[in-house]
């Protein structure tokens, strides 16, 4: 007879990893302000922006958030 497997089976519900877009297009973006969060480099940083060990895109300088696509590629700039 097999045993079931109960309550050892069912476990807690765990939180989601909060990814996504933290500023869009036109708004401020302070030196350090994470833009946009991911997994895997989706979008890919463009000028005044840099990505962190963890895809993270995040800001290098003040400017205005803006998100493009050149050559295929989704691009996040700060100008």
């Amino acid at each position: 007879m097999a045993k079931g497997g109960g309550k050892v089976k069912q476990k807690p519900p765990r939180r989601g990893k909060r990814l996504g877009v933290k500023l869009f297009g036109g708004q401020k973006a302070n030196p350090g302000n994470i833009i946009l969060r991911q997994v895997g480099s989706n979008f890919h940083p463009g000028q005044g922006t840099k990505m962190g060990k963890d895809y993270t895109i995040f800001a290098i300088k003040e400017g205005v958030v803006n998100l493009k696509t050149l050559k295929g590629r989704k691009v996040v700039e700060v100008v």
